[in-house]
């Protein structure tokens, strides 16, 4: 091996080292290099294939040219004379490699190869950290912020940085150059600058996995969180549970005091978390989730997934929560929509009182569901007809066929309309969909449930808001002058 081959490969292995990039990848770079500069000496249509030596560093140029009768390019054909004179079993049409010997590369050729090294070592690398942290993909790492991209911010993960948008951030939660933090990685994917990662403060899973970090029993997978319920930065709910009779798992995760849910919450901006006891009963796990607020009886639909709870009067706004957020997050943890009426408003009602449903009219039921569905797949292109809908809700119901066709933009006839006219014998009962304005002030009109100072202290109530002419008691009317015609 001369000077220059052992030059050569030591270079290697500490571009190998510093790296962190397998040997033969940069071999394979610098041969990609060589075909580039031979081509740019030979020309670009010469089929050029470099074989390197590992040892040496030695590399030899070959030429693929194949064999034919006319040769009307000597860049890629040759004579049957000439192959024979290489390997003497070569035929027409086959393909031989011959050793060609070039001068020295000029500038341009030396550029080109350059170029074609970086480029191949600046793709493993990508690779290298694609492979890396697409493990870390739904995991959670420490980060250091850095700086702030328009809105977006910039966390150090190590090698990468990760970007976190805005609708990832918890809200009023100040991210200061320097500070660590932990956050949820949703998504590394490849671009053409390289791996970019997503990450996440808002994610219900980061709460998931930091009770894992901080809870050795959750750790181990003998307390297991079964639902997570979160809106950042201000409260979450957590079901808890164990199959192990002596372990209690809501126990283990608040910790003495209270000390392991408080460091989960200082993590995450002083947010609340409640940690709830799951139950297979759907009656004491909405129960459950309810709390802190007392609840006197719950009535589950398990086909409909629906549920009426009933509170006592003094606690039904603790129930609902300030903007239907304890309720909200209940629903979210359970799976459940959640009707709430204190006791007095479900007095001498059948709030409690589902439709009787059987298992072919849910099954109807369903049917129905899908074909609204489809209705509005299919209106932009087509007009639909209810004609075509035909469901039977049991062998003794009668076939629902109807001869006009409907109005377009008209949908099929609700779910709960079909099974409470196919019931019959069941009265039926007032629901309402579950979402943020159900559980709004304005539902709840009587006042006695709300706090005067906590409701209505704003400024619409201050006096300053009405200190204008319209409000004056000393306040009069100008008056028009005489003999002034009124305006036309």
């Amino acid at each position: 091996m001369n000077d220059s081959g052992r030059e050569l490969i030591d270079a290697l292995i500490q571009v190998s080292q510093e790296k962190g990039i397998d040997k033969e990848i940069i071999f394979e770079a610098i041969e990609a290099s060589l075909v580039a500069a031979c081509k740019k000496q030979l020309g670009a249509n010469a089929n050029v294939r470099v074989v390197m030596d590992r040892e040496t560093g030695a590399y030899t140029v070959l030429v693929a040219k194949n064999v034919s009768e006319t040769v009307t390019d000597d860049l890629t054909e040759m004579t049957l004379e000439a192959a024979r004179a290489i390997n003497s079993s070569l035929e027409i049409g086959d393909t031989a490699e011959i050793s060609v010997t070039l001068a020295n590369f000029g500038r341009i050729s030396a550029q080109t190869a350059k170029q074609v090294v970086v480029q191949k070592i600046r793709e493993a690398e990508r690779e290298i950290q694609y492979n890396e942290y697409i493990d870390k993909q739904h995991q959670i790492m420490t980060g250091v912020v850095q700086r702030r991209d328009r809105r977006n911010v910039v966390v150090s993960l190590g090698t990468l940085e990760g970007y976190m948008p805005p609708s990832e951030q918890i809200p009023r939660e100040s991210y200061q150059f320097q500070d660590r933090i932990k956050v949820y990685v949703l998504e590394v994917k490849q671009s053409s600058k390289g791996p970019i990662v997503n990450v996440s403060r808002t994610h219900p899973e980061l709460l998931r996995r930091l009770f894992e970090q901080e809870v050795p029993e959750v750790y181990d997978g003998v307390v297991e969180v079964k639902s997570v319920a979160r809106e950042a930065g201000n409260r979450s709910k957590v079901a808890v549970f164990t199959k192990h009779p002596h372990i209690d798992p809501v126990g283990s995760c608040v910790g003495q005091s209270g000390q392991r849910v408080n460091m989960i919450s200082s993590e995450l901006n002083g947010e609340r978390i409640d940690v709830i006891l799951y139950s297979d009963d759907p009656a004491k796990y909405i129960a459950s989730a309810l709390s802190p607020s007392k609840v006197v009886t719950v009535a589950a639909c398990p086909i409909e997934m629906m549920a009426r709870v009933v509170v006592p009067d003094h606690q039904l706004s603790l129930a609902i929560g300030k903007e239907g957020q304890n309720a909200r997050l209940a629903a979210r943890l359970t799976g459940w929509r959640i009707d709430i009426k204190s006791e007095s408003q479900a007095a001498g009602t059948d709030f409690l009182n589902f439709p009787l449903i059987t298992p072919e009219q849910a099954a109807a039921a369903k049917e129905i569901e899908s074909a609204y569905a489809d209705f509005y797949e299919k209106e932009e292109t087509e007009e639909i007809s209810t004609a075509d809908i035909t469901v039977n809700t049991d062998s003794n119901a009668t076939t629902v066929d109807t001869e006009e066709p409907t109005a377009k933009n008209t949908p099929p006839a609700s779910t709960e309309e079909t099974i409470t006219e196919a019931a019959g014998e069941a009265p039926a009962v007032e629901t309402a969909e579950y979402d943020d304005e159900y559980y709004d002030d304005a539902y709840y009109e009587d006042s006695e449930y709300y706090d005067d100072d906590e409701y209505y202290d704003d400024e619409y109530y201050e006096d300053e808001y009405y200190d204008d002419e319209y409000y004056d008691e000393n306040y009069q009317p100008e008056t028009p002058a005489e003999n002034v015609p009124p305006a036309e």
